[in-house]
């Protein structure tokens, strides 16, 4: 998880932290360490800061009242390294970070925090600059990313599997993939506001064999890989892209752990509890689970160890430095999606790492669609205001058989859809556009043609209630592209 263009407060002159949902601190700037000695601690979080019994607020109630949303200014009191009671003002402003809700609070002692009107409205346009460009950049950004992850996954369906060119299409594929995450992370900054990622529900078997596609590298032929997967897999609401960052770090680890030859085993299955049940660090209450499993033969984790695996910061790696957020990351993605994480380990005998998710018991086809199945003859009229995303997308639909017409404004596409109504069965359109913007495009669509289908898409926004059927996140892949399209039309 990278933090530092979320917090730029570590040259402050006065204290700062950014701290999680569970009061966990990520970052402090100097000043705030220099003067709160709790911020030095190994585990720094905010009951360990000093606060002074008795003061208007304590670390509980300062807590819970930012899990509710409560991001008015505070007053707080605290031991510093001088003072025995020193009262501040804290000011909170909330963010996210690879999908996990954070906060940044600064404490301004109460001389500090009487500026004038005047500072503080040129402070808050400055705050509004800075989410613009946040925007406008994450914007760019992903248009461009799903331009690059279009392309290149349209050459890797085309591919043969043992096309030398291959693995560096998946590596390409990748690379989009992370960048696309940071492009997320730049839009709720952007926002100012906690955001539920879209989850959709789904079938992970199509997940854990792109997965371990994926992972498969030519630079390590001495690795063995099988996978054992529950061919009626119960259902799991999901968010894929959080999801699979979470696996492939899994994975990561596992191969760092192999040295010379050995093999990594996945598995899913179904799980039913019907009493609360213990399994290694999870503790889950009754219900239906999904369970996936990675068994690697590496060097193991040691007893001493395996309790702290996933405290932020916590790393055994030192060269190269490491920021040790790997295995806090995966807990929290997984503990957002309402699951739990098992480890179990030995030195010398290897690793188990099991996701336990809540699901429900029905069954949903895994997506993998043949060649054939992706193909149609429909007229689709795609609407973006980037050339880049209209290009891909036109060249990805025509070539399985789709009639492409293009448009790169709303009042285009209004002037075309206006013409060939009868003849256009479904329209894509990018949701944030100049002028015209995506739904109030769609409204005018549908005061032409009431049944007109509509697919939605947008890497920034997702309209309030929108259907997942009816959205497609950016960036996408072809293959994304296609099933969507497909299911649209079916």
């Amino acid at each position: 998880m990278n933090l530092e263009w979320v917090f730029g407060l570590r040259s402050a002159a006065w204290p700062a932290i950014l701290v999680d949902e569970n009061g966990a601190i990520l970052e402090s700037s100097e000043a705030g360490r220099n003067e709160l000695p709790g911020l030095l601690a190994a585990v720094p979080d905010l009951e360990g800061m000093g606060w002074v019994q008795g003061a208007p607020m304590g670390a509980t109630e300062f807590l819970n009242r930012l899990r509710q949303g409560d991001f008015t200014p505070k007053r707080v009191r605290f031991s510093t390294r001088t003072e025995s009671s020193v009262e501040f003002t804290a000011h909170i402003n909330p963010c996210s970070a690879d999908g996990l809700p954070l906060f940044i609070i600064q404490f301004l002692r109460l001389d500090q925090s009487l500026v004038s009107e005047e500072t503080s409205r040129l402070q808050k346009q400055k705050l509004e600059c800075a989410m613009q460009l946040a925007r406008t950049v994450s914007l760019d950004f992903n248009n461009a990313l799903t331009s690059i992850l279009g392309h290149a996954s349209m050459l890797l369906e085309k591919a043969a599997p043992n096309d030398p060119n291959r693995y560096s299409l998946i590596e390409i594929e990748r690379s989009a993939a992370k960048a696309a995450e940071i492009a997320h992370d730049l839009a709720s900054f952007s926002r100012q506001e906690k955001e539920e990622r879209g989850r959709v529900q789904g079938n992970l078997n199509e997940l854990v064999r792109r997965l371990v596609d994926t992972m498969k590298s030519p630079t390590r032929p001495d690795i063995s890989w099988s996978m054992t997967l529950e061919p009626q897999l119960y259902s799991v609401r999901n968010d894929e892209a959080k999801l699979q960052q979470a696996l492939s770090k899994i994975v990561d680890n596992s191969l760092q752990a192999i040295s010379g030859q050995g093999s990594i085993t996945v598995r899913t299955q179904n799980v039913d509890i019907e009493e609360e049940m213990r399994e290694g660090t999870a503790k889950l209450p009754p219900g239906s689970y999904v369970s996936l499993e990675f068994i690697d033969t590496g060097s193991g984790i040691a007893s001493e160890i395996l309790p702290r695996i996933f405290e932020p910061f916590f790393t055994t790696k030192s060269n190269p430095p490491h920021r040790g957020l790997g295995l806090a990351w995966v807990y929290g993605i997984v503990t957002n999606h309402g699951g739990s994480v098992s480890v179990q380990s030995e030195p010398g005998a290897g690793t188990c790492v099991r996701i336990f998710l809540p699901a429900q018991k029905k069954f949903i086809r895994e997506g993998a669609l043949s060649q054939d199945e992706l193909t149609g003859h429909e007229t689709i009229l795609l609407i973006d205001d980037e050339d880049l995303v209209l290009n891909m997308g036109q060249m990805v639909l025509s070539t399985y058989g789709y009639r492409v017409l293009t448009a790169n404004s709303g009042e285009k596409a209004l002037e075309t859809f206006g013409k060939g109504s009868d003849e256009i069965q479904l329209v894509i359109t990018d949701m944030v556009m100049p002028q015209m913007g995506g739904r109030e495009l769609v409204d005018r669509l549908r005061m032409l043609s009431s049944d007109v289908r509509i697919l939605c898409s947008s890497g920034y926004v997702r309209s309030n209630g929108e259907d997942d059927a009816c959205f497609l996140k950016k960036p996408f892949t072809s293959r994304q592209l296609l099933r969507k399209v497909k299911q649209m039309l079916a």
